[in-house]
């Protein structure tokens, strides 16, 4: 199984959300994910799941970590509660890492993805938001320490777009073709 995770985090201090918040809106960048994760298998927290249009995205099926055995999903037959993380370890598609920060660290510690897709957002945070910020500096340091970016810098609308993959690893090709694609073509 390849595990890719794909954030977009804040330049200058990681972070990735302001309480259950997004604090940005750039539309490319959510088309850009839709690209890279449509038809696909995804896993993301209790929280991220919830902050999801009408708790759903079309076309994937989407593994949910919580710890409330009891959780409700809003499509039984495309998304599923996943109560023990070690139940995705083996798992056998290309399983896309969407959060939030507790997923990330856990996956980044334990369970290293083979590929991280870095979009990083260059402009400002919306200072309306309250909340505490959400950063995912951790995972910054680990990428930085333990993968290798293997493609250019990809601009769009203020969002600089990497790939990286682990080191001394082999990761399927067609994965990594499949993400430069919909990375590059908007």
């Amino acid at each position: 199984m390849t595990k890719i995770a794909i954030w977009c985090r804040h330049k200058d201090d990681n972070i990735i959300g302001i309480g259950p918040n997004i604090p940005w809106h750039i539309s490319s960048d959510f088309k850009r994910f839709r690209r890279i994760t449509e038809n696909a298998c995804i896993t993301c927290g209790q929280t991220t799941y919830e902050s999801f249009p009408n708790r759903t995205l079309p076309n994937r099926k989407i593994y949910v970590l919580t710890f409330d055995e009891n959780y409700e999903v809003s499509d039984k037959k495309n998304h599923f509660v996943v109560n023990n993380a070690k139940a995705l370890k083996e798992f056998e598609e290309p399983l896309y890492i969407c959060g939030g920060a507790s997923i990330y660290k856990m996956f980044m510690q334990k369970m290293a993805p083979d590929i991280i897709v870095d979009s990083c957002f260059m402009g400002d945070i919306s200072s309306e938001l309250k909340g505490s910020p959400v950063d995912i500096g951790e995972c910054i340091e680990l990428m930085k320490k333990n993968y290798k970016q293997i493609s250019p810098d990809y601009e769009e609308d203020n969002v600089i777009t990497t790939i990286w993959v682990k080191k001394g690893e082999f990761v399927p090709q067609e994965v990594l073709k499949h993400i430069s694609i919909s990375i590059i073509n908007h």
